[in-house]
This record gives C-alpha cells, sequence and structure tokens, in this order.
C-alpha cells in the first residue's frame, strides 16, 4: 500500500458514521449486510448512507454486489489488512520481537502488584 492509498482509507475512516458502518460490515463477516439492514442498524437516512458508503467505496474500505432487488455490502478484508500492514510495517523499527497488528505483545511475566 502506499501512502495515498493509506491517506485515503484513513480519511473515509475520519467520520463516525462511517467508521460505525465499517465495523458493523466487519463484524458481519463475508456474508455482508444489504444496505436496507446496515442503515436500519444505523439509524440513518438512505441518502446519507449512500454518501458514506461511496466514500468507504472510494477508499477500496468496501465492495457490494446486486443480489436480485438487494444491494449486498461487504468489507473489503484485503484492503483493511493492507492498510493494518502498512501501519505496523515499521513497528518495533522491524524487528520480529513485535507481533503482527493484530495481537498485542504478551504481558510481561512476573508477580503482579
Amino acid at each position: 500500500m502506499d501512502d495515498l492509498t493509506a491517506v485515503s482509507a484513513l480519511n473515509a475512516l475520519s467520520h463516525v458514521t462511517r467508521l460505525a458502518a465499517f465495523r458493523r460490515l466487519v463484524q458481519a463477516g463475508a456474508d455482508g449486510l444489504a444496505v436496507g439492514a446496515l442503515r436500519e442498524q444505523l439509524d440513518l437516512p438512505p441518502a446519507t448512507l449512500t454518501a458514506h458508503l461511496n466514500t468507504l467505496r472510494a477508499a477500496g474500505l468496501v465492495v457490494d454486489a446486486r443480489e436480485g432487488r438487494v444491494i449486498r455490502v461487504r468489507a473489503n478484508y484485503a484492503q483493511m489488512n493492507a492498510l493494518i500492514a502498512y501501519l505496523t510495517e515499521n513497528c518495533c523499527a522491524g524487528q520480529a520481537a513485535c507481533a503482527p497488528a493484530l495481537a498485542c505483545p504478551p504481558a510481561p511475566k512476573g508477580p503482579r502488584r
């Protein structure tokens, strides 16, 4: 991922409603959600959700497909993972001691105070 693509994705996620929509889609998994179901979950007017989904789509974070009369929206996990990898590629100065993005380093062992 290049800098401009990362900035576009981060910009798309920098709005509370878009972040909430993206997180719902990530939670929904590979099946995604029908636009109407996502709209109901977020309690948004249709035009507002459309504008937010257009921003996420332009950043490559969501994809959609028509299924009959329904448009189903899915998180683009490849783009999400590429963003996470981009943000963490220099973690711990590039040393292997640092776990990738989704894992936290283990807590130090020893007595608790």
